[in-house]
Order: C-alpha cells, then sequence, then structure tokens
C-alpha cells in the first residue's frame, strides 16, 4: 500500500508543481529580485547558425529577417545538409556564407561544429536558428544585455509564426505554457531556462567545451547541452524579448512524427535529472536542484492519462484520496491557464480540441522508440 501512495506521489506532484512555481515566481518578483535589464548597446559578434535538412523554401525569409537586424556585427551561416539542389538560393550580402557539406550530416550538432569549422573569424557568440524560423530585428541586442551582465548562455522566446490550423494553435499554446514555467519562472526563482531547439545563444567558448567532443544523434541535443551548461555551474537566462517566430505543425502528421522524436528524447536523458538534483544538494546549489525536478517532469499527456488512471482507481479503493486528485486537477488547469492570459483569441479557441492533439500524442508515444528512423526534421508544409 505504501508503494501505491509513493507512486501516486511521484505523478501527483507534477499536477501541483506549476502552481507552486508560480506562487513562488510571484513572490520573487515582488521582492524585486532578478528583474531583466533593459537593452544595451553591446557590440559583440555573432555567428548566426541556420540549419537546415532536406528543405530550402523557408530560407530566403530566414535571412530577410536576419538581414533586418539592428545589431549588424554578425555573420549567418547557413549549413544546407542533405539539400538536393540549392539554386535557388541567392544572397548578396557578404555576411550571408552558404555551407554544403559533402556528405551528409543528420544531426543538429554536427551542422552546428561544421559551421564552425568554417567560422571566418573568431565570433564571440553564436545563436541557433532553424530554417523555418524568422527573428526580431532586435533579438541580437537583447541577447546582448545578458551577454553583457555576465551570463554565457541565453535562450530567447519561440514565438508562433503561424496559427493556421488547431494544430498550431495548440502548439503555440503549449510553448507559452512552457516559455513561462521553464523559462521566466525558473531562471527569476534563481534557476536556467531550459532550452529549445532553436532560438538560443552562447559563448562561442562554452558551446565548444560542452559539446565540442561529442556526437550527439537523433534529437535531444538540447538536452545534453543544457545538461552540460548546468552541471558546470553556469545559469541559462531567460530573454523574454529575443523572439524568434516558429513555424509551427500544421498537420496531424507532422505532430506524430514531431512528437514521437520528442518523447523519445525525454526518455533518453530524463535521467540526467536526478544527476542534477545530486549535483543541487551536494553543492547547495538552487539552479541544478530546480532544473534536476523540471527535467525528471515527463510530457504533458503522460501525466496527465497517469492522473487520469490513479483518479479512476482511487474512486474504488480510496474516495477520500480522489478528491484530492481532483483537486490537484484544478489546480493544474489554474496553472496552464495562467500563462494564457492575454494569448491569440485563436490559441483560446482550439483549447477545445486538446483531446484530439493529446490523442495523437498517443500515437506519438507508440512510435517513439523509433522516432529517429521514422524522420530526422519536421517536414513543413507551405
Amino acid at each position: 500500500m505504501y508503494f501505491w501512495y509513493i507512486i501516486q506521489f511521484l505523478i501527483g506532484y507534477n499536477l501541483v508543481l506549476p502552481i507552486v512555481l508560480y506562487i513562488l515566481f510571484r513572490l520573487a518578483k515582488r521582492s524585486g529580485q532578478k528583474a531583466a535589464p533593459g537593452i544595451d548597446a553591446f557590440n559583440a559578434d555573432y555567428a548566426i547558425i541556420v540549419t537546415a535538412y532536406q528543405e530550402i523554401a523557408h530560407i530566403p525569409e530566414t535571412v530577410q529577417s536576419i538581414l533586418r537586424l539592428k545589431h549588424t556585427n554578425f555573420i549567418c551561416y547557413v549549413v544546407l545538409d542533405n539539400c538536393s539542389d540549392i539554386s535557388s538560393l541567392h544572397f548578396d550580402d557578404e555576411r550571408i556564407i552558404l555551407l554544403r557539406p559533402e556528405q551528409t550530416l543528420g544531426g543538429n550538432v554536427r551542422s552546428h561544429l561544421y559551421a564552425m569549422r568554417h567560422f571566418k573569424r573568431n565570433h564571440d557568440y553564436l545563436t541557433i536558428i532553424d530554417s523555418d524560423n524568422l527573428v526580431d530585428e532586435y533579438y541580437l541586442d537583447h541577447l546582448n544585455t545578458f551577454f553583457k551582465h555576465g551570463f554565457n548562455a541565453v535562450q530567447g522566446l519561440r514565438a508562433a509564426k503561424n496559427l493556421d490550423s488547431q494544430y498550431a494553435c495548440l502548439d503555440a499554446a503549449r510553448d507559452i505554457y512552457y516559455h513561462f514555467y521553464d523559462g521566466e519562472v525558473l531562471f527569476h526563482l534563481g534557476s536556467s531556462a531550459t532550452l529549445s531547439g532553436s532560438g538560443m545563444a552562447f559563448s562561442v567558448a562554452l558551446y565548444e567545451e560542452c559539446l565540442g567532443g561529442k556526437d550527439v544523434s537523433g534529437a535531444g541535443f538540447d538536452k545534453v547541452l543544457q545538461y552540460e551548461i548546468i552541471r558546470r555551474g553556469n545559469r541559462i537566462a531567460f530573454a523574454e524579448k529575443a523572439i524568434v517566430y516558429d513555424q509551427k505543425t500544421s498537420k496531424s502528421s507532422q505532430l506524430v512524427n514531431q512528437r514521437a522524436r520528442w518523447i523519445n528524447t525525454w526518455f533518453r536523458y530524463f535521467s540526467l535529472g536526478f544527476k542534477l538534483i545530486g549535483l543541487g544538494v551536494r553543492k547547495a546549489s538552487v539552479n541544478q536542484f530546480l532544473f534536476g525536478i523540471v527535467l525528471l517532469r515527463p510530457p504533458l499527456f503522460i501525466f496527465l492519462m497517469l492522473s487520469v488512471l490513479c483518479l479512476l482507481v482511487n474512486l474504488i479503493v480510496a474516495p477520500v484520496l480522489s478528491l484530492m486528485w481532483a483537486l490537484s486537477f484544478l489546480l493544474f488547469v489554474l496553472g496552464f491557464l495562467l500563462p494564457l492570459r492575454g494569448a491569440d483569441k485563436r490559441i483560446i479557441k482550439a483549447l477545445k480540441h486538446i483531446p484530439s492533439f493529446m490523442f495523437y500524442q498517443v500515437i506519438s508515444l507508440m512510435h517513439s522508440r523509433n522516432a529517429n528512423k521514422r524522420s530526422v526534421a519536421t517536414k513543413h508544409f507551405e
């Protein structure tokens, strides 16, 4: 019986964790701690690495947004991995460097390291952008603020580029939720923002130290990178005004393949959370301890389904506990809706389709074991 209680606790704390973090966050903000500074004139030298795999349709638009950046001290390296025909790509600006590997790299880290081997000069920082992203014109200026204040790793905010389907809207809602709790809240509590695959920046020296000697295959390089950064005692800042606009999934096939890779990534790397919690306890580090707890958290749909199962079982064996589960669900819903205040009406309207969204994620779970064989990158549609 005690084992059953322990299992319920390990599942159920995920429901109330967001609201607990939110309360702590409000108290921290009220005390004026960790206020983010404003834009600072800092003429850092950036390498902007744009990674493309097989698809080039969005690259002209991505590059044009980069050329509109207000901070102009950069070179953009576009890595065209396994892209068969690039004859349509022409850029007159000498800051745009097209790199076409002779052999298929098939991995983000390999593309990043390939770009780094072809740097035209010794850059101070590098930032990673997906080939379907658009960057806000002040993107680098806002990153500068945090580098100026001594951070060596910064995660920006990935906003929705498209809201053209219920899947895109629900994908955007998920991003808003995670950016708030895993970005803004964690950072203000003295921990680190989780990395999101793109819209992130590092000192070149730190990236080389963390991943220079590693061959991280498949999805999840950001999980390995954030672990390596934090175990070294660094914090990852969250720059909510450093905005990258990200192409959201618009079809169920995209959703299944993408989420299958993400679920596979969690199963491969969640155990790193135990290591960070251990480090946090030994070193009395809030950064490592809190981040380790977040790494252990399963994907939303997994712990929600397990929580429903616990609720149903307790309706039979322990009705009093079922009331506690019902209260926990209410707290989770409250915690989920708090970051969505002021969100686009299309996103709010799409929330009624969450059951359908979860259904496709269950299918993704079934395919997660062979996710990296099914797809290497998300296929986009015009």
